[in-house]
């Protein structure tokens, strides 16, 4: 059913379930509540002679406790209470024809074809006797003044007590029945030539009513309208026209006749005038409205009913027949009504609906003028059921308090229904035999119970009937509820779902049980939910269903099979072998599994269940190549089982090699792994690689070795011996495998890193070739170098980070100019380092080996490089310090004096400062000139130089660099120069080597040269005279100016110098080589190769004896340039 068919159901089946309970639920239906007659007692009047004796009449006495019976020529009295015959009385000698009871219960009549009247006392006494011309037809007391009227053939009297004759009036037709008027001021006669006349109490006519048919209908009995509730007096007149009418006191006819298709022969009011009941000629009594519209039958007799009485203030009916019978009935009226809310609707007088407003206490009351058979109420819609339609009423307005209804609808058509509900867009009408009461399910749509006959039925959809015994009235279903009114008692009884779940379960309609088993059933209705819709292939119920039972076995299979089918599995007896082997419906499944080809799965079923002989049985109907898979799973249960060897064996026996290998290693079993992996071939290579883990697992590194040189794996050989650090070995591999370098020697180098080799691992990674890792270590390593206060090994550092980057930028041309910056930065910050590492051991230790004049020089260098940023860890106060101190000393007082000044504008160490302002007050008493012998001088134009430079270390003069001596920072006697543009490194070099001999000739002279913005000089190649030096020529010109000029030579000059006057900075590319002349050939100088720095040469020998290396670079003295 689709959701929208549903919804539309639910709206127009809203409220035919709501419960007639307190403020819960209210009631839309009707209740069965038809008049019912249950006979009370029977007795069947004879004579002597067993002959049956006419009932003519009867009268109760007012009390309903005796009835007065005339039954041939005897008046015989009953107890109401059982049927009991009191007493027969005796008095008249013909047929006794009527009875009649006083108001006040002291005395009763009886009139006889004798001409007689007998008066009874209560006492069943006969006190007075009366006669007539003609046989008496009936007789009438007088309701309040007790009077007494008797009717014959031709007159009738009245007669009271108080007086004692009777007085007698003529008609003019047979009198058939008389009653008197509620107040008793006026007597009714009804007569043969059928004609009403109405006398007061002294008999004289008031009115006279003549009814259309005259003496062809003749009047045979009428009643007055006992109600109270009426403002006119109403008298009802019954002919044998077989018409009913109604007229008032003043003989106007109220509404039409009455056809009865029957003689009537006795009319009769009940105590309050709602109904009135009849008989006569077609042998039953039935009930009326007080208008006259029959309700329902009474009793069936077998003759004529000749007189009928309702006993007072009750719903007890008695008959009296023709053939003797005397029939004592109960009627009982069940209330046919409706409740909506605050709306209550209930028939009245069996015709009428009256709707009554709960809150308001307003009331209307619908006149339909027919039996009301069933009533229905819902929201402003009011529904009625007649015997030969159904009328639907509707208000008039939406406002809640409105209580005007009209007609909406009208259904022209008789129903035999047992209950009636109205909704908001149909009626709906129970034809269920036996069903007085119905509700629908408010949980369910498709479910419905109605109840009668004793008990209760349960219907879902088109099924058959689900009964049980229950007593009274369904009013309401509600989940597995059902509220019950039973006489005047509200229950609720709660129904089990079960019968109802399983009537869908066995149409496979699951999610229609599934609804049904949520309104309450067992456990074990759950889990046959749940498997019957897991068989059916409803896995969505299914997976419902197990949750409520909270099976996680289930849920998983059920999880497991949606996931298939999301990736596109669609066989579903596949699905179907699933649930079965589940279900411990092995061979179901095992069927299942090879029709759909997954023969597999049968035999995984089977091994997993340890089943193999089943297993076996299986594999002989299928393809042979299975018996190896059912050998491997025999191997996985020896494994699980604790076997491992045995499992070992099959799985080597199954050729699944890599499992037995899994075992053996687990097992750490050696000597089986090694006989293993001997045998192996050498193209087996997964089970001999998990062999080769395995040997390392055990640290059997030799033979995973073998293992890997039986592959010819080289790479998994060399990384066993870098993880087993066996360098020698992978080093000696590395030697015959080249494009294993990188592996090796990485791993070398971080290994190293780890253990602290620092600088040794720095070398690795550069052999390796990877200079990012060696320049991070180096970085590193500097930073910590600093950081611990070991400045020379910063400066070493520094110095490998310049050669690094030189190196990069000699092998990387993208960031060649990045690096070469980084290379110049580099040299500087180590030479510093170098520098403030002998500053740093003056000014924090308590002995110092360098000399006064190498401290002062030492400091004033970097006194002159500290203009700028101060590199980290060099302290300037340090600095200025050691340079004031020996300053003064050394006879600088000008120096030491500026020194302190500048230390005046620093934070001074507290351990400083006294001795600071002593040796700060000290100086200011010495001469403000500083010693002459300290004064440096510029080897190019001879000028004596201030020892505090604002030049820094160049000539204040000639701009020419300073060239200093590593170690004791003098100033040494070179000069930078540089070629012309198209001499080669190569040529100036060969050209140097030459050493042309001087011979006597012209001087040769300079000549200054312009090129755009530079300046030059260039020594004239035209020179004659070799005596004298060019370069020394050049360097005696005087220069001025702020422009640096670099002294350039040209090849006449190269070949004039001399080789031992000549160093050479041989630079790796992309640096250019630098060249310095000696002027000073005297004065012995020293360069290191490696790092180029210069010295003097003694001081340069003593160094190395003291380090065995270089003191700036650490080049052993023994290794090759």
């Amino acid at each position: 059913m689709s959701t929208g068919v549903k919804e539309q159901k639910k709206k127009n089946f809203a409220l035919t379930a709501v419960l007639l309970s307190l403020c819960i639920f209210q009631n839309t239906q009707s209740y069965q509540s038809i008049m019912r007659a249950v006979p009370t007692w029977i007795d069947k009047v004879h004579d002597r002679d067993k002959v049956e004796q006419c009932i003519y009449d009867l009268a109760f006495k007012p009390d309903g406790t005796q009835l007065i019976v005339a039954a041939g020529n005897r008046v015989l009295v009953y107890d109401t209470a059982d049927g009991t015959l009191i007493q027969p009385l005796k008095g008249h000698k013909d047929t006794v024809y009527c009875v009649a009871y006083a108001k006040d219960g002291k005395r009763f009549a009886s009139g006889s074809a004798d001409k007689s009247i007998i008066i009874w006392t209560s006492k069943l006494e006969g006190i007075l006797k009366y006669t007539h011309n003609d046989s008496i037809q009936c007789v009438a007391y007088n309701p309040v003044t007790h009077q007494l009227a008797s009717c014959s053939s031709g007159d009738f009297g009245l007669w009271s007590p108080e007086q004692k004759s009777v007085s007698k009036h003529k008609v003019s037709s047979k009198v058939t029945c008389c009653g008197w008027t509620n107040d008793g001021q006026y007597l009714a006669l009804g007569m043969m030539s059928g004609v009403v006349s109405i006398r007061n109490k002294s008999g004289e006519e008031k009115v006279k009513i003549e009814r259309p048919g005259g003496s062809s209908s003749p009047i045979w009995s009428i009643a007055w309208n006992p109600s109270k509730d009426e403002h006119n007096d109403i008298l009802a007149v019954a002919d044998w026209g077989q018409k009913l009418s109604f007229y008032q006191l003043s003989g106007k006819q109220i509404g039409k006749d009455r056809h009865l298709n029957f003689d009537p022969c006795c009319v009769s009011f009940f105590s309050r005038g709602e109904y009135i009941v009849m008989g006569g000629s077609d042998k039953q009594a039935s009930l009326y409205t007080k208008d006259g519209v029959r309700l329902g039958t009474i009793g069936e007799q077998n003759s004529w009913v000749w007189t009928c009485r309702v006993k007072p203030d009750s719903n007890y009916v008695v008959l009296g027949c023709q053939d003797g019978t005397i029939a004592f009935f109960q009627l009982i009226f069940s209330t046919v009504h409706g409740l909506y809310k605050d709306r209550y609707a209930y028939r009245d007088s069996m015709t009428d609906v009256i709707v009554q407003h709960l809150i308001t206490e307003q009331k209307v009351r619908i006149k339909c003028r027919e039996l009301v058979k069933k009533i229905a109420i819902y929201r402003s819609r009011l529904a009625i059921q007649l015997p030969e339609k159904i009328l639907v009423y509707e208000l008039y307005s939406d406002d809640s308090s409105d209580m005007h209804y009209r007609v909406k609808e009208k259904i022209c058509r008789r129903f035999e229904c047992n209950l009636l509900v109205v909704c908001s867009q149909h009626i709906i009408l129970c034809q269920e035999p036996n069903a007085n009461s119905v509700a629908w399910n408010t949980q369910c749509e498709e479910m419905l119970c109605f109840s009668g006959s004793g008990y209760l039925n349960i219907k879902a959809s088109n099924f058959p009937v689900h009964q049980q015994k229950l007593h009274g009235f369904v009013v309401g279903y509600n989940g597995s509820k059902i509220f019950c009114l039973h006489v005047y008692s509200m229950a609720a009884v709660e129904v089990p779902q079960s019968a109802p779940m399983y009537q869908y379960l066995e149409r496979g309609m699951f999610q229609e049980a599934y609804q049904i088993a949520c309104l309450g059933v067992t456990e074990n209705d759950w889990r046959d939910l749940a498997t019957e819709a897991l068989e059916g292939l409803d896995f969505h119920t299914a997976k419902k269903a197990f949750i409520r039972v909270r099976d996680l076995r289930y849920l998983e299979l059920i999880s497991s099979i949606e996931e298939r089918k999301k990736r596109g599995e669609n066989d579903s007896e596949l699905f179907l072998a699933d649930v079965y082997a589940y279900q411990g419906k092995f061979h179901e499944a095992a069927k299942l599994y090879k029709r759909t080809g997954h023969d597999s799965r049968a035999l995984s079923m089977y091994t997993d269940l340890r089943m193999f002989e089943y297993a076996k049985d299986f594999l002989q109907s299928t393809d042979p190549k299975n018996t190896k898979l059912l050998m491997k799973k025999q191997a996985d249960w020896a494994k699980n089982s604790k076997e491992p060897r045995a499992a070992a064996d099959m799985y080597l026996s199954a050729g699944e090699h890599m499992k037995a290998i899994e075992i053996i290693g687990e097992n750490g079993w050696l000597d089986m792994l090694i006989d293993l992996a001997r045998k192996l071939d050498k193209a087996e290579r997964e089970p001999l690689s998990r062999c080769a883990m395995l040997f390392k697992k055990l640290n059997h590194h030799g033979y995973a070795a073998e293992i890997y040189n039986k592959m010819g794996d080289l790479k998994a050989l060399v990384k066993l011996h870098v993880e087993a650090r066996q360098w020698d070995e992978a080093f000696s591999l590395v030697e015959k495998q080249t494009q294993f370098r990188n592996d090796v020697y990485v791993s070398y180098a971080q290994w190293l890193a780890e253990n602290d080799c620092f600088e040794d691992a720095q070398k690795a990674f550069h052999k390796a070739g990877r200079q990012a890792e060696a320049v991070k270590v180096l970085e590193q390593l500097t930073h910590n170098a600093v950081v611990e206060s070991r400045f020379n090994d910063a400066s070493y550092y520094y110095w490998m980070l310049s050669m690094q980057c030189l190196g990069i930028a000699r092998d990387s041309k993208e960031i060649k100019d990045e690096m070469l910056k980084k290379f110049y930065s580099f040299q500087h910050l180590a030479e510093l380092y170098h520098v403030y590492h002998s500053i740093h051991r003056y000014m924090s230790e308590p002995f110092s080996s360098h000399m006064p004049e190498i401290l002062f020089n030492i400091s004033r260098f970097l006194f002159h490089n500290l203009t700028k940023d101060v590199p980290v860890g060099i302290s300037k106060v340090d600095t200025l310090y050691a340079l004031a101190k020996q300053s003064k000393v050394l006879g600088a007082y000008k120096v030491a004096r500026h020194a302190f000044e500048k230390l005046q504008g620093l934070k001074i160490p507290a351990r400083y400062q006294d001795s600071m302002e002593l040796s700060c007050l000290t100086v200011r008493s010495k001469p403000y000139h500083d010693s002459e012998d300290l004064i440096p001088m510029c080897y190019r134009c001879s000028t004596n130089n201030p020892l505090l430079n604002n030049q820094g270390n160049s000539c204040i003069n000639c701009r020419q660099p300073f060239i200093y001596s590593a170690s004791s920072y003098e100033v040494l006697p070179l000069v930078e120069f540089y070629l012309e543009e198209d001499i080669s490194d190569e040529e100036a070099v060969s050209l140097i080597d030459l050493e042309v001999p001087r011979v006597g000739g012209k001087a040769a002279s300079w000549q200054e040269m312009s090129s755009g913005e530079s300046q030059c000089l260039k020594l004239d190649d035209r020179i004659e005279d070799p005596e004298d030096d060019p370069f020394t020529a050049k360097l005696s010109f005087e220069q001025g100016g702020r422009a640096f000029v670099p002294v350039v030579v040209s090849r006449a000059v190269l070949r004039s110098m001399s080789r031992r006057d000549v160093l050479i900075k041989r630079w790796p590319k992309p640096l250019s080589w630098q060249y310095y002349r000696s002027l000073l050939p005297d004065v012995s100088i020293t360069m290191c190769p490696s790092c180029f720095q210069i010295f003097h040469s003694e001081d340069y020998e003593l160094l190395v004896l003291q380090h065995n290396c270089c003191p700036y670079c650490r080049r052993p003295i023994d290794e090759s340039n």
